[in-house]
């Protein structure tokens, strides 16, 4: 039997296969879109946001329809604590306060992605946010439950591919257009589910999306790099300082289709699905300033993935409900010269498995614990090949315990998770066989008191250890994503990190807020730094260890100023911060800048009008050979109109981001000196459900 037919017939016999034998009944679930946007479910049990200790963001239902692009990365960039690598319109992920790469985990309902996004910035994320149901974000501990790469924080889009639900309908179908100015984008997605027998729901998916060069709000290279060009003695060089408008390279083409099936019952549900992802899209180009040639590089991405989700309430005195998560994707990747000849391919194949037992609730004690399974096999072939063949196992046991005293809550966590990298021998790499294996402990501990009716104030500590990834212990090549001879060290030890976080929550009739304030402290922080020596045309970025300290706040707010008839005018605001140092160094590389954010919504029953200005203020605080980032503003405003009210999803929306067409670039990025964000994009998104 192959491996991911072990896996899912294995997972499978977690369930009490009984309890599948009952008569169904149309449910709710937390797991779906139903579940209003303070419940966070992203944990082995729903809680409301007010009680996690840490901060949370929830995107569903029309802000979701509002914020929803082409990459999970801008989908968020807008949420408080979150920003974007941004690298051009088609590869962005999520930054949660100041850390990507390996230290966000995205997932999809649970299970990471299978791609190779945390290799390389170019690299897109293998989930499609147009058939996302709610995104929900978690930042610091309250993501510790989804391993320690998970130390910035965890992206879970969750989507409805496996029924959890029989539909009361003899079909239900849902389906989503959009049409933006900025790239040309067109976009589709629809999805249908139809129930079989009374307990079998079939479902079916399928999304396609186009754009074109995306259209820029002013220059294409930024101010250090126009000065240089205009002084090159080279007139082709010179040409390039008045580049504007388009990005070159930077249009794409997606599709997916995807097919699941499920059983539902009074007491559970089990089922699978089976998709195919197919994205090609360019690079931005890169220019070189001293006369050398720009690399016009088209990504084509396929993979081939293959999901099972089980959940069984069993009614017994010490288990509520056991859950299973499964699944395993065939990845791969070529990176096409402008020749049309492959230059590299990355070669990616992953499985996961999780399983969650959630315990009744005695009194005032609720928890849950679980294991998790990770496997990985990474192959890198052609001439920009910067990494050995790698093998990634991963192995964890974890545990959540919240203690509800009214006035008083507590809550406790903890994981051991135990990781072995190996790499094979490669002579063109010069490295012989390399095997690393680490013990992880992570753990958390907190409690929140209600200071008065409605206001909950909540400290939690944190210790979490990680295993370095195979990229931070056996990269030893040309790595053209970041235009780097990448340089790990296989005797990198774990990273560890200390920290504190407060947070300050409330809710009443017309307003809610949060605050939280966090501080990290780093032993043997991974960072990449510059030796100064040139490999390959290319200069040499030496991976490091060193300690490291990261503080920062994030805080929003929303008040309901007035009600005019059936229209509710609110007003709310964010801002977030983070900095970040290395030990006797200096600032850590691609943290992004303090931020504010305000908007002003009329509410109405059908129809709602929404204006907004999101401050961005300059980063001059850069690590070394980092450029400073200008600070910008951006207006954006939309009208949302809902003709069947809130009980159908069926609206139209339109949008104009970027009103004033601003020049705006991401700290975060590391292609910010080469590709400005969108500049003015009107949008118009139809979302239809029957």
């Amino acid at each position: 039997m192959s491996r991911p037919a072990l896996l899912l017939s294995s997972a499978a016999l977690f369930l009490p296969f009984a309890a599948f034998a009952q008569t169904p009944t149309p449910q709710g679930d937390a797991y779906h879109d139903e579940a209003p946007a303070e419940i966070v479910v992203t944990a082995p049990y729903a809680r409301n946001q007010a009680d996690i200790l840490s901060g949370t963001s929830v995107l569903t239902g029309q802000e979701l329809t509002r914020e929803l692009r082409t990459t999970i990365g801008e989908t968020l960039a807008r949420q408080p604590g979150v920003s974007a690598t941004s690298f051009g319109p088609n590869a962005s992920r999520p930054v949660l306060r100041g850390l990507q790469g390996e230290r966000v985990r995205v997932l999809t309902d649970g299970i990471g992605s299978f791609d190779v996004s945390n290799t390389s910035v170019d690299h897109a994320v293998a989930i499609n946010p147009l058939t996302a149901d709610r995104i929900e974000v978690l930042r610091g501990p309250a993501a510790l439950l989804f391993g320690s790469s998970a130390i910035g924080g965890v992206v879970n889009v969750i989507d409805s591919r496996i029924p959890r639900r029989v539909p009361t309908e003899p079909v239900h179908a849902e389906a989503i257009g959009t049409y933006g100015t900025a790239a040309e984008q067109r976009s589709g997605a629809a999805a249908v589910d139809v129930p079989v027998m009374g307990k079998i729901v079939l479902h079916v998916d399928g999304t396609w999306a186009k754009t074109g060069d995306l259209e820029t709000g002013g220059s294409i290279l930024s101010r250090p790099l126009r000065a240089q060009a205009a002084a090159s003695a080279d007139p082709a060089i010179r040409e390039l300082a008045d580049l504007r408008g388009k990005l070159p390279n930077s249009a794409s083409e997606m599709w997916e289709v995807a097919g699941g099936a499920s059983v539902v019952t009074d007491t559970g549900n089990l089922g699978f699905s089976v998709s195919h992802l197919d994205n090609r899209y360019g690079v931005p180009l890169r220019y070189d300033l001293t006369g050398g040639e720009a690399e016009n590089v088209t990504l084509h991405v396929q993979q081939t993935r293959a999901d099972l989700r089980g959940e069984v309430q069993t009614g017994g005195g010490l288990l509520e409900k056991i859950r299973v998560r499964a699944g395993f994707a065939d990845y791969r990747h070529d990176e096409i010269e402008d020749t049309g000849e492959i230059g590299t391919t990355f070669y990616n194949q992953g499985m996961e498995a999780r399983i969650e037992a959630v315990q009744a609730q005695r009194g005032n004690w609720r928890g849950a614990f679980g294991g998790q399974m990770f496997l990985r096999d990474l192959n890198v072939v052609g001439e920009e090949k910067f990494l050995p063949k790698s093998e990634t196992q991963q192995f964890g046991v974890f545990t959540l315990q919240s203690f509800d005293f009214g006035p008083v809550r507590a809550e406790a966590g903890g994981r051991y998770e135990y990781t072995v990298a190996r790499a094979d021998a490669d002579a063109d790499l010069g490295n012989d066989r390399l095997r690393r294996s680490f013990d992880s402990f992570s753990g958390s501990i907190g409690g929140s008191i209600a200071v008065v009716d409605g206001i909950r104030f909540g400290l939690n500590g944190s210790h979490t250890e990680r295993a370095p990834s195979a990229e931070e212990l056996f990269a030893n090549g040309p790595h053209a994503g970041t235009q780097a001879f990448e340089v790990g060290d296989p005797a990198f030890v774990k990273e560890i990190s200390d920290g504190i976080e407060a947070t300050v929550k409330g809710s009443g009739d017309g307003y809610s807020f949060g605050l939280s304030a966090y501080h990290n402290w780093f032993r043997n922080f991974i960072y990449e730094t510059p030796t100064g020596e040139v490999e390959d045309d290319l200069p040499v970025f030496q991976y490091s260890q060193a300690d490291a300290r990261l503080w920062g706040f994030e805080a929003e707010a929303s008040a309901r100023l007035a009600r005019i008839g059936e229209t509710a005018i609110v007003a709310d605001a964010l801002a977030d911060y983070t900095r970040a140092t290395i030990v006797d160094t200096g600032p850590a590389p691609r943290i992004p800048p303090l931020r504010l954010l305000g908007g002003l919504e009329a509410q109405g029953r059908l129809v709602r009008v929404r204006g907004e200005v999101e401050l961005v203020t300059a980063q001059d605080r850069t690590a070394v050979l980092e450029t400073e980032t200008p600070g910008y503003t951006m207006v954006n405003a939309s009208i949302a109109l809902r003709p069947f009210g809130k009980g159908n999803a069926t609206s139209v929306t339109l949008s104009a981001n970027n009103l004033f067409d601003v020049e705006a670039r991401r700290h975060a990025s590391f292609l910010k000196d080469y590709a400005p964000l969108a500049g003015r994009d009107i949008r118009v998104t139809a979302r239809l459900a029957i």
